[in-house]
């Protein structure tokens, strides 16, 4: 039942919006959007966990219109509330907030996510809200590149959280169901709560509820696994999959969230460092920009700690 609810809503059928009306909305001509031309330029750069990922950055004018359909067209959609990645009002501190001082927390990570979110899936979005054929092909040809979602465009962000508003929706109810919380930012998905399921009794001989925890750990990962294969994605499911229970360190995006949201210990160490050294000398092994971020991200998450 559920299966042909989203297929009527997320169907193929192209929509009544026309590329006159997509010009319009970006202030352009349509000569002038046809006219554009697709150029990238691809280049890998390093993973801060091993390896390269690859990056298809759009010449400067294919840019500036990817910026534009991005900031007339595409922020006024709705996307899922668990999706926190490039969206307004969310960051990496919101992402981390509902899995504050829970007994486990399971992160998951999708394999290649921009280059698996194809060209077809963005195509039944398109048309979903309400494109026409034409229109749909025009914003493909400029948001698109090598039959996916490019890395290093404007819009894929965006756009991403958009097409995959149906696996959020998913994987909110999969977890609800099951007294879990979710979120993801981008790749990142992340699941905690109730360390046992409580179909299964404490293990008599120990008292420990090993048995539940690993019954319930692998029975989430599982249901995850398959409803991300049948959005067109995969897992990782050996290094970049993590189990932290709450007698070890539990990281969200980044952030510590085992009694609350925090930067790590050692990096709350040599910020408090930095911030003597610029005190005391006025000088700092960062440049002001650097510095800048760090004490907004601070701000951010004691914002976010208090509810401000």
């Amino acid at each position: 039942m559920l299966g042909g609810f989203f297929k009527r809503i997320f169907g193929p059928k192209p929509g009544p919006l026309g590329v006159d009306e997509l010009a319009r909305r970006l202030g352009m001509t349509e000569r002038e959007l046809r006219a554009i031309e697709i150029s990238y330029h691809r280049f890998e750069v390093p993973k801060r966990t091993g390896g390269t990922r690859t990056i298809q950055a759009p010449a400067a004018p294919l840019k500036a219109i990817q910026r534009r359909i991005l900031h007339k067209s595409l922020r006024r959609l709705k996307s899922h509330p668990c999706a926190t990645g490039f969206e307004r009002g969310h960051s990496i501190v919101t992402n981390a907030q509902p899995h504050v001082g829970q007994e486990v927390v399971i992160k998951l990570d999708i394999r290649d996510f921009f280059g698996s979110t194809t060209v077809q899936r963005v195509e039944r979005y398109l048309y979903m809200i309400g494109w026409n054929a034409d229109a749909a092909a025009l914003l493909l040809r400029l948001c698109t590149h090598d039959g996916s979602l490019p890395q290093g465009a404007p819009t894929s962000p965006r756009l991403s959280n958009l097409v995959n508003y149906r696996m959020d929706a998913r994987l909110f109810t999969l977890a609800q169901a099951r007294g879990l919380a979710y979120s993801r930012y981008a790749d990142d998905m992340t699941f905690s709560g109730p360390a046992r399921a409580p179909a299964l009794a404490t293990n008599p001989k120990t008292l420990e509820p090993k048995a539940g925890d690993a019954y319930r750990v692998n029975d989430i990962i599982q249901l995850v696994k398959e409803v991300v294969a049948e959005e067109g994605y995969a897992l990782h499911t050996d290094k970049k999959l993590r189990i932290a229970r709450r007698h070890s360190r539990q990281m969200v995006t980044g952030l510590v969230v085992n009694q609350k949201v925090q930067l790590p210990r050692k990096t709350r160490r040599w910020l408090r460092a930095v911030e003597h050294r610029v005190a005391k000398t006025g000088q700092s092994t960062l440049t002001p920009q650097q510095l800048q971020g760090w004490r907004a991200l601070q701000s951010m998450i004691r914002e976010g700690a208090t509810g401000a």
